[in-house]
């Protein structure tokens, strides 16, 4: 880069070698624009500069890095001053003792008990600490990641928020079962007597209860009206195509059991009248049987409770769930 005119002011400030007169001050009389700093009406088209700069060269290029950061597989070159944006990475430089006096700095981002850790979703995440350039790579299959990633690093709401939207718009019929294995993963909330080692809870914070309510929601509200399962108003019997049922039934065959027993006893699931929810739910109990149910060794069972529980608030049907009692065995003498 070629160099203006020598200064002895500090970080690039200098002053002007022309010959021109210095602007006047403001007479006590005349208006003055609160929004005017430095004599800049408009700073947003240099800011905006200034940032894909540090965007290009320093993230992209690693131009001027005096931090060497490690993570996966990949080697950045960085900048301190940019990674101090991220709680998690100040404290990596802090304890990250330097080579050599004046030299770069190393530091290893440990993500090998991280798998929704991914090398896209970090670098995205990496990015942003640069320019908000990395919101427009956030997609619906890399957004979990992006949000993992987001809120190891910390200090980026505005990423994690845009990437927990995008996923929350992803779930879908067709990616469905893949929510529903993560959301199998995450534990239920802790009462504070244990400390699960449990890697999505760690890492998506609060966004872990986001997202199962969000699964949840999908299942018991958006899932049924998308399969066109509507109770008719006179018998409360479901007018449903044939597959719309199959596809809800293949659904629920494959839904985490405190998950499929609240769904199934949601008032908010309207699939029909109690009798309707009561077939409904014991073949999904069948097809759960055959090899989709969660837990080994436990049995899963519908119960339809005597008299109507509509209008109360809840459901007459209940899901229940028990060991399977072993076989005795009877030893003949």
């Amino acid at each position: 880069m070629s160099s203006g005119p020598s200064s002895s002011a500090p970080n690039g400030l200098h002053v002007h070698s022309d010959s021109s007169p210095p602007p006047s001050a403001p007479r006590p009389d005349q208006p003055t624009h609160s929004h005017h700093l430095n004599g800049f009406a408009d700073q947003s088209s240099h800011n905006q500069k200034i940032i894909e700069y540090l965007y290009n060269y320093g993230f992209q290029r690693g131009e001027y890095a005096d931090t060497v950061l490690h993570v996966h597989q990949n080697v950045y070159r960085l900048h301190a001053i940019i990674l101090s944006r991220s709680p998690f990475l100040v404290q990596l430089l802090s304890t990250s003792p330097q080579v050599q006096v004046g030299g770069p700095r190393t530091i290893y981002v440990p993500v090998e008990r991280e798998p929704e850790v991914t090398q896209e979703g970090f670098a995205i995440a990496l990015g942003y600490l640069y320019s908000s350039i990395s919101l427009r790579l956030i997609r619906s299959d890399n957004a979990r990641a992006v949000l993992a990633a987001g809120c190891m690093l910390g200090g980026m709401e505005e990423l994690c928020q845009v990437a927990y939207e995008t996923c929350k718009r992803s779930i879908s019929v067709d990616s469905i079962s893949a929510w529903l294995e993560f959301v199998d993963a995450i534990p239920t909330p802790s009462t504070g007597a244990d400390t699960p080692e449990v890697s999505s809870v760690r890492i998506f914070g609060p966004y872990a209860q986001r997202l199962r309510d969000d699964v949840f929601h999908f299942l018991v509200v958006t899932l049924p009206e998308i399969l066109e399962i509507h109770p008719t108003p006179s018998d409360g019997t479901p007018t449903t195509p044939e597959n719309g049922r199959e596809i809800l039934l293949q659904v629920f065959s494959g839904v985490p059991f405190e998950m499929f027993k609240a769904a199934i006893e949601s008032p908010s699931f309207q699939i029909g009248s109690d009798q309707a929810r009561f077939k409904f739910a014991k073949e999904a109990v069948e097809a759960r049987k055959q090899g989709m149910a969660r837990g080994p060794g436990y049995e899963e069972t519908v119960v339809l409770a005597f008299g109507s529980a509509q209008g109360t608030g809840t459901s007459a049907v209940h899901v229940t769930r028990k060991m399977r009692k072993r076989p005795l065995w009877k030893v003949n003498s």
